[in-house]
């Protein structure tokens, strides 16, 4: 099967994981088709859906499902099948969400961070397609589209929006442990999840701006109060609908031009050469 030429995307994660994205949000939307899996040189990808967005200026954007990830897939495998089909597609703004475990004090559940920057405490950094170039993570998260998520968000919802924050990205399948958040706290990171590496990786590889909304749905270990497993499970259900609506909006706004230096932040390797190494 011939991947659809688009350049957008939508990397849906836990936010939106009860919902049919689209379908379910009752919008101005045409599924174009859907269950599209593609052959990829790291396996079968995962099911895509081709949407169309209608309006003054009807736009098509791929999507996926909790960022690939099926069970008996390792997650490196799923991610780079995801951005595989990306790259194929001639994806240039991707976009993503996730939920998160608050680390900062400040934050409450519900509260929505756009992360500015990252640290990655993963040990999927080895993840890439070709290895062709040398990525530069100094503007890892493309300020525009997080301008446009974050514009979105407050216009969509009543939630508190910050459109800055430092992610901390852990491996899972688990939570973590309170000595470790402790850790996370003394190193500044504001949240905690599992999702935004690789794929920021990836998505600079495939010469593509990124960004990621993060709703906070538990406090992590030893912030604040214990997590409860029943507010975890009624945010997820609750607010898919908010999240899926901002995300909508955020698509239906991008447009072809990239007033960002995220092009320029990939440059060919250094080290193509064996007599250099």
């Amino acid at each position: 099967m011939q991947v659809p030429v688009v350049p957008y995307a939508f990397i849906g994660g836990s936010g939106t994981f009860s919902l049919r994205f689209p379908e379910d949000l009752d919008e101005n939307v045409e599924i174009v088709a859907s269950d599209l899996v593609f052959k990829t040189p790291y396996g079968d990808s995962p099911r895509f859906k081709l949407v169309r967005i209608g309006g003054k200026q009807p736009k098509e954007f791929l999507t996926v499902k909790m960022h690939g990830r099926r069970w008996g897939v390792p997650w490196r495998d799923s991610a780079r099948q995801v951005f595989w089909v990306l790259r194929e597609a001639g994806v240039k703004k991707v976009l993503s969400e996730g939920g998160v475990g608050g680390i900062n004090h400040l934050l409450d559940t519900r509260d929505i961070v756009i992360p500015s920057d990252y640290i990655d405490f993963s040990l999927r950094r080895d993840v890439g397609l070709d290895g062709g170039y040398l990525l530069i993570m100094r503007e890892a998260l493309c300020p525009e589209l997080r301008r446009q998520l974050t514009a979105a968000a407050r216009h969509q919802t009543n939630y508190r929006v910050f459109d800055r924050g430092i992610y901390l990205v852990t491996d899972g399948h688990h939570f973590e442990s309170r000595a470790e958040i402790a850790v996370f706290r003394q190193w500044n990171a504001d949240v905690v999840g599992q999702s935004l590496c690789p794929e920021v990786y990836l998505a600079r590889e495939i010469n593509a701006c990124y960004a990621s909304l993060n709703l906070v749905v538990n406090h992590a270990e030893g912030v604040v109060r214990d997590w409860e497993h029943e507010e975890l499970k009624d945010i997820f259900f609750r607010e898919a609908a908010a999240v899926g609506r901002i995300i909508l909006a955020t698509l239906q706004a991008l447009d072809l031009e990239r007033n960002c230096s995220c092009p320029e932040l990939r440059k060919p390797t250094l080290l193509q050469d064996e007599s250099l190494i």
